[in-house]
């Protein structure tokens, strides 16, 4: 049976495509959202696992959120807000810490207590560090150029990038070199000493992806990490209130405010085609959506391989996309608490926990934490970069409870010798162990437990092999090359069809400039065809 056709049907209902939804609205199309689930989210959303306790189930953090995408959809209108997150706590194995604040004089201050000589190589360190952000910043926020399609957009783009190369200072150039090609523990041995103060710096640098700090790769994503803001503060993150399921309902009420429709419980079986060229989708039902413009916001896997048929592409893509890395590593374990745990270094003070405790206590703990996914299997001590959440935004549970959300690293998406089903609550045992190892007494606390996967993220959002970044966040996956050679401007070989998730560039987060180029992309080719 068929429906009403539209003039664009945007697949997807997570950040990505009600951002890209929202544009499209605006640009002054007639554009329909198709959510498989019964809310929007995608992997940013909110849900009550606890009476009275509101977890974040996948994504939490902040930050690389384009001022572009607030400004232009007006999300501040529609209940943007954005709290702050102004430390870190880092403690370590002998019952000392690390605590960084947004007071940078008072951080000064806190390094000396570790070493004088790397209070002293702070200040350099970050000042060499954000001018290779600023150098960076224009590049992210650009549409990458396709160097082989010859149009005179790409040259412009081309010409553009090699000006901004040789405008920068050969230093900056080589640093931010360094830091695509090489590791953080490279990078930061040039400045530091301290374990803890490396530690905690090398920790962004694995985020979500199959790196050790002393692997290759490994400064690219502290690079990529380093590029978001919070209040013009580069490198500094927030957690919206009601968490990212917060922030997705502002996307999603902004998109219907310019006209976009959003459609719930539609599962799109595949897309329709004809001639080379979009007509709308099937969905699982059977019924038949007719539209002009199709967007994708799943990863490339289910973008180019499923959605449509591979027969219709070339050859180059289907094999590119066949190659793409996923290989998810990392996990959620969130805690619902009964109280606040203590930190005995510190008795009963709770300021350490209104922005993230990182349990990363050296480059070498990192290191180590890495080794069981070289070999398939998850960590014994792992890397956890964890959030009170209920200290910043206090609605998040009952008042005198706390709700606690662990990015834990590393827990490779495939087991040798088992499976996720097999070892879920061995992995939350495992956190709660070392929860328990830093701060005693802590399981007492402990009210609920949810362990969430690489595979439980695949089977509930559909991010192959569960991969946050909707793609691993190397160096042939990423700004032109992402998600194939020739084709990371948003289009596809299939006239009308496009891309805008976060296997394109600039690559995953909450982010949404993806989806804002995408949307570019489809209002200028029908403007070009009147």
């Amino acid at each position: 049976m068929s429906e009403d056709s539209y003039d664009a049907l945007v697949i997807g209902g997570g950040h990505s495509g009600l951002v890209n939804a929202a544009y499209l609205a605006k640009g002054g199309l007639r554009t329909l959202v198709l959510e498989q689930r019964s809310f929007v989210g995608g992997a940013a959303i909110t849900e009550e696992l606890h009476p009275g306790f509101s977890f974040t189930t996948f994504s939490y953090g902040l930050s690389l959120l384009r001022n572009e995408v607030i400004h232009e959809l007006e999300l501040v209108k529609h209940g943007f807000r954005p709290l702050y997150m102004p430390t870190t706590f880092v403690p370590m194995e002998n019952g000392d810490y690390l605590y960084m604040t947004a007071d940078h004089e008072l951080n000064l201050k806190e390094i000396e207590r570790h070493s004088v000589r790397d209070a002293d190589a702070y200040e350099r360190y970050s000042y060499d560090f954000s001018r290779v952000q600023q150098f960076m910043k224009p590049i992210f926020d650009r549409r990458p150029p396709n160097f082989w399609s010859g149009k005179a957009e790409d040259k412009d783009e081309i010409a553009w990038l090699l000006g901004h190369l040789g405008s920068a200072p050969k230093k900056v150039i080589h640093d931010a070199v360094r830091l695509i090609t090489g590791s953080a523990a490279d990078f930061l041995d040039d400045y530091f000493e301290t374990d803890v103060l490396k530690g905690w710096l090398a920790g962004s640098g694995i985020i979500g992806t199959k790196v050790g700090p002393m692997s290759q790769g490994s400064g690219l994503v502290m690079l990529y990490m380093g590029m978001g803001e919070h209040d013009g503060e580069m490198g500094s993150w927030s957690f919206h209130k009601g968490g990212n399921g917060g922030l997705t309902q502002v996307m999603a009420r902004a998109a219907e405010s310019f006209g976009a429709e959003i459609r719930y419980g539609s599962v799109v079986d595949h897309v329709l085609t004809e001639d080379g060229a979009v007509r709308g989708v099937v969905l699982a039902d059977g019924t038949e959506l007719r539209a002009g413009t199709v967007v994708s916001s799943l990863d490339p896997r289910h973008t180019f391989l499923d959605l449509v048929d591979p027969r219709e592409l070339p050859t180059d893509l289907v094999e590119s996309v066949e190659r793409y890395r996923f290989q998810g590593t990392a996990s959620k374990v969130n805690f619902a608490l009964d109280g606040v745990p203590r930190y005995p270094g510190l008795g009963d003070r709770t300021d350490m926990f209104h922005g993230f405790v990182s349990v990363g206590p050296s480059i070498e703990y990192l290191e180590r934490a890495f080794d069981a996914a070289k070999y398939g299997w998850y960590s014994e001590r792992p890397y956890l970069d964890a959030c009170f959440q209920s200290f910043i935004d206090p609605d998040m549970a009952p008042p005198g409870k706390h709700v606690l959300s662990c990015f834990t690293m590393y827990t490779p998406y495939e087991l040798r010798g088992s499976t996720w089903d097999a070892e879920r609550e061995n992995l939350g045992d495992t956190v709660q162990r070392r929860l328990e190892e830093v701060f005693p007494g802590f399981s007492e606390l402990v009210l609920h437990r949810e362990v969430v996967t690489p595979l439980d993220i695949e089977r509930t959002t559909g991010l192959s092999e569960g991969n946050i970044y909707a793609g691993e966040f190397l160096l042939p996956q990423m700004w032109a090359f992402r998600p194939a050679p020739g084709y990371s401007d948003y289009r596809t070989p299939i006239h009308g069809y496009y891309q805008c998730g976060s296997g394109t560039h600039p690559g995953g987060c909450v982010i949404g400039s993806q989806a804002r180029f995408s949307s570019q992309a489809v209002l200028a080719d029908r403007a070009a065809v009147g």
